[in-house]
This record gives structure tokens, sequence and C-alpha cells, in this order.
């Protein structure tokens, strides 16, 4: 395997903060390795110093002769007055395949099936080729320059958060496409899904060195914790909320598929000690205490844009206490609208909102504009309270601020000095500190690094109350939320049992049946009873099959025991030995038909 790039004893500093400290690694062809770290932790400088953006303050940088490499990092800024037909092919001058040449005619580059691929997949053939990229958002140009990288023929390719202004689809497609390409890849992402996904390797940026793990986002939480566990650091903390987010990984059906038995047994000692799952239970009859029978109910609601587009009609919603709800929908179908809705900020076209007399509304907005910038980390957040209970535990601001990643030190920054990473953590920390019995959390994970969602999943953990949370990382609803709904742009509401992979399979049908008048509704009808029907089986086989698991796991535990007592009896030594094959031949079967179902399911 041949190596793209090399960094050798690179250092790199931003005033007195040194980034990267004699940091040696190596770019493989054909490697994909994501690159994970907290937030002003030097991920973005990495990518810089590797490909040559800035040149590093010690230290040797190499590269191979010829390479072909396209970066899109958050600070790209797009030439003023191109159109997005010019920014999309202008990386292309040199791919004979496609004419080389970026002014073509609209024929030439629609029948290159890589270029319309990626135009379809990004999400920006509505933009128009010839729409000049000064009237697009900030959205719109970030999804317009990886569109331009992802077209062209490359033997590396680094990204920056190239999930940021993506839906679920989109992320999805980009996962495709990204593990179908030949390329080398080298990606900043707080996506943990898509890192999971995509990497055959990841690089965590911390305390000016980069470590190296073998494997996505699963094995780099497990190699982390059990580093943690072997060194006995003063970590603690972290390495404990390591071990739990572990705990939830080995639950989860994706990652018992895709690990070897040894690594399994590894594990399963590993979090031998951690918390139980979030007891749902307990935790719904502590929201009814304090929320009542009535939370925010929506009755016969239309909804509208204000150009009068119908978004939601005829809809009837009843939240319940200690529900949560993940929200999900393709873009424009009105999720902001109906949070807002929910918030009481939006009165609906038709229809009324009941909000019951003890609810108390924390309702994270995608928007930064309601913090005091006057004022230090700390004095923002006891501005809301100075201690609160969480769960059965008292804690003080400053314990809650450090829990989302403001240090005693950083606690004392004034708000105006923040990064948009540490606002949107400041925004979260001051919501909590409200006490609020009802969350409405609108895009959370925009702007948060891997820890700091982990320790905002865990916070929710132990939170009793109702939960709506909108995002695009489905990570995070698969974890908070117990239901998942979806709005598909027909103006209803849908729950989906299957979760995020029903939601994908329905979007799938829809675009299988669009064009096609009079008969796509019933093909979409017809898709998602097959589907409920098939899920619901196999939830049902998933669990007869766990349960003869644990019953074959305690009888091989005790024909093992019965085999250390009859050392001395060669007659019963063979028919046990017999017996313990055959439960351990079944165990096997059962084992691989439940990782089968795990993955369908």
């Amino acid at each position: 395997m041949s190596n793209l790039i090399n960094l050798e004893q690179v250092s790199k500093s931003f005033g007195v903060t040194p980034l990267l400290d004699n940091v040696s690694l190596g770019v493989h062809a054909g490697e994909r390795i994501g690159v994970v770290g907290l937030n002003g932790g030097g991920k973005t400088t990495l990518l810089e110093v590797l490909t040559g953006i800035e040149a590093p303050d010690s230290g040797r940088v190499s590269r191979v002769g010829g390479l072909r490499v396209a970066v899109v990092t958050q600070r790209g800024v797009l030439p003023p007055g191109s159109t997005v037909g010019s920014i999309v092919l202008a990386g292309l001058a040199d791919d004979q395949s496609v004419g080389g040449s970026h002014d073509l005619a609209e024929h030439e580059w629609a029948s290159n099936p890589r270029i319309r691929s990626v135009i379809e997949g990004i999400g920006i053939e509505g933009l128009g080729m010839d729409t000049s990229v000064d009237n697009l958002s900030g959205g719109e140009r970030r999804r317009v320059a990886l569109a331009a990288a992802l077209v062209r023929d490359l033997d590396l390719l680094v990204l920056d958060e190239p999930t940021n202004h993506l839906d679920v689809e989109g992320v999805q497609w980009l996962a495709r496409h990204l593990t179908a390409r030949r390329s080398a890849l080298v990606v900043v992402t707080h996506d943990r899904w898509f890192l999971d996904t995509v990497a055959t390797n990841t690089w965590e940026v911390v305390g000016g060195k980069v470590e190296s793990y073998e494997g996505g986002y699963g094995d780099w939480i497990f190699a982390r914790a059990e580093r943690a566990r072997q060194s006995d650091a003063s970590e603690a903390r972290r390495s404990n909320l390591a071990r739990k987010e572990l705990a939830w990984l080995r639950r989860g059906a994706r990652a018992r598929t895709s690990k070897p038995r040894y690594r399994v047994e590894a594990a399963e000692a590993l979090i031998a000690d951690v918390p139980p799952p979030r007891d749902s239970v307990s935790l719904a009859a502590f929201a009814r205490k304090r929320l009542g029978r009535v939370v925010i109910e929506l009755e016969d609601t239309t909804l509208t844009t204000p150009d009068g587009r119908e978004l939601v009609r005829d809809l009837t919603w009843r939240l319940a206490p200690g529900e949560r709800v993940g929200l999900v929908g393709v873009n424009g179908s009105g999720k902001t609208t109906l949070l807002r809705a929910l918030a009481g900020e939006v009165e609906p076209a038709v229809g009324k909102r009941i909000q019951g007399q003890t609810v108390q509304i924390g309702w994270l907005r995608q928007e930064l504009d309601d913090l005091p910038v006057d004022m230090r980390v700390l004095e923002a957040v006891q501005q809301v309270a100075q201690r609160i209970m969480l769960g059965d535990k008292e804690i003080s601001a400053g314990q809650l601020a450090e829990r989302l990643g403001f240090t005693p030190a950083r606690q004392r920054t004034p708000v105006g000095d923040l990064s948009g990473g540490e606002r949107r953590r400041l925004q979260l920390t001051r919501i909590l500190m409200a006490e609020p019995n009802v969350l409405l959390l609108d895009e959370p994970t925009n702007d948060l690094d891997i820890d700091t969602l982990q320790q905002l999943e865990d916070l929710l953990d132990n939170w009793a109350g109702t939960l709506v949370v909108i995002s695009h990382d489905r990570y995070l609803i698969e974890r908070i939320a117990d239901s998942t709904w979806a709005l598909f742009g027909d103006g209803k509401l849908t729950n989906l049992p299957g979760g995020i992979d029903e939601y994908l399979k329905k979007r799938a049908a829809q675009g299988e049946t669009s064009g096609k008048p009079g008969d796509g509704k019933a093909v979409v009808t017809a898709a998602t009873a097959t589907d409920s029907a098939a899920y619901r089986a196999a939830r049902k086989e998933l669990s007869k099959l766990e349960r003869a698991i644990d019953k074959l796991t305690e009888r091989e535990r005790k024909l093992h025991a019965a085999l250390a007592d009859a050392a001395t009896e060669p007659d019963r030594l063979v028919t046990l030995g017999a017996e313990l094959k055959q439960v351990l031949a079944d165990k096997e079967i059962a084992e691989e038909r439940w990782m089968e179902l795990a993955d369908e399911s």
C-alpha cells in the first residue's frame, strides 16, 4: 500500500497553544480515516497541514508526486460571481472522461453518471447550474463546494464536517458514495453513524498528539476505554463515560454483528460494572408526577408557511408525560415549524394548541442569538440558576457547565469570545439549568464534538420529561428517542416503528413511485404495511432467540462445572462432553440467526 502523505515530527501552534506537537503519521492509498477530537483541539489545523494550506512551524510534510487531492474545509470561500455549474465542474479540467473543460453543455455533463449522481445525491439539482453562488445560503454553498470535490477522480479526498447541512438521506448517500470510491479519504466528522460506516481507521486529536485507532466509532470507543482501563489514568470521568457508551453499543444490534467473538468477550468484561440502560418506565412515572396528565396537544391543526403553503393538515398530536420523540423529514417539510407550534411561537392556521398548567418548556433553537455576550460563561449559567436536580442528584451551575465541556478555566471566558461550538454548549447548559420538563431540541448536534454529544446523551438518559428532537444525526435519535416520527411532505405526521431505517426505505419507495400518477400511494402503503409486519416479526424472533441463547449459556456453564466434578468418571465424561458439544453447536446456530435478524431489523 503506497504512502500518499507523510508527516514527520510536525508541530503547529497558534499563539501559545500547541495544536500539533511532534506529530508523525501517514495517509496510505485507499485508506479512509475519520478524524475526531474536541472543538478547537486541532482537527482542522491537521487537515490544513496535511494538504499544504498551512505550513508547519517545524517538522516535515512530504507528498507523493502528482498527487490528485481535493480539500473541502469549513473556511472555504467560493469565488464571487461564479455560478453553481462553474464551481462544480471547474475541477474537471484535467479529467478527460468529461471533455477536459468546465464550460460543458448540459447534455455533456448530464450524460456522465458520476456527475449526475453527485448533483442529485448532494441535493443541489434544484439550485440550477446557472444560479449565482452569491445568492446561496451558507448550507447551499457548502454543498456546492462538496459536490465540486466529489465529481472528480482523485487520489485523496479531504473533508471537514461534510455532513453538516445534509439531511438523513444525504448523509446516507454520502457514506455509500465514499465507501464506493477508490480514493483515500481523510474526514473530520462528529456524526458517529457516518464515522462508523465510512472509516477504516480513526485519528483522535488530543493534547497536541494524534492517537491512531483501527476501525470506526465503535472500535474507537472500545479501544479508548480499554486504554484508559489498562493505564489507570486520572481521567476517571471520561473513562467511565466511554465505558457507558460502549455498554450501549454492545446492547445494540449493529455492534454485535460486526465484532469477532474475542472482542465481544473482552467488551462484556469491560462493561460488567456499568449502570443499566435508561429505565424509561421509572422516568416516565416521575415525569407524570411533575407534568400531570396534559403536556402539549395539537388538535385538528393545520400549519402553513408565511406564503400560505400547507405543511401539515388536520393533525391531532398529544405528547405524553415522559415521551421521547425523534422527528425526521425531508427539507422544507415543516419540522421546525411543527416544533415552533409545539412551543407556542407559531399559531396554527386551523385548530388549537393546548398546554398543561405545569409545563415548563426548554427550547433549543438553531440560532445562537439568545446568549448574553457581555457576561462570562459561568455568570451566564448562574443567571438562570445556581443549582439544579438532575435525576436524584443535585449539581451546581459550574458542574453542569464542566460536564458539557467548559473547564473551570474556560468558565471565566467572556461569552463574546466563544466559538460557535462553545456557544451551542452554553445554550444547552442554560436550557438545562432552567429545569424544564419539556425539551424541544432543533438540530442539537450542530457544532458539537463527539465527547460533548456523549455528555449530552448521558445527561438526557437521566432526565425525566417529555422530549422532541429534530436531528439528521441518526445515532442521536436512536440513542435518546423511544419513538420516531416523520414528515414526508404529504401533510401528515407518520409514526415509524422501524426508526430511521424505515424512514429511508419509505423515502426510497417514494422515489421509485414518483412520476407514476395514480399508483404511487398504493405502492407506498403496501410497502409500509409489509415493512412494519416484517419488523414486528423480526423483533419477536430476536427476543425468542435471546432467551434461548441465555438458557444455552446457562446450560453450558453447568456442563463445565459437571465435567470438573466428573474428572474421575470416564463414562460420565463422555456423556457430558457429547452434550456440551451439542449445546455449543445449538448456541452457535442461534447466535448466527440472531445476527442475521439484527442486521435486517
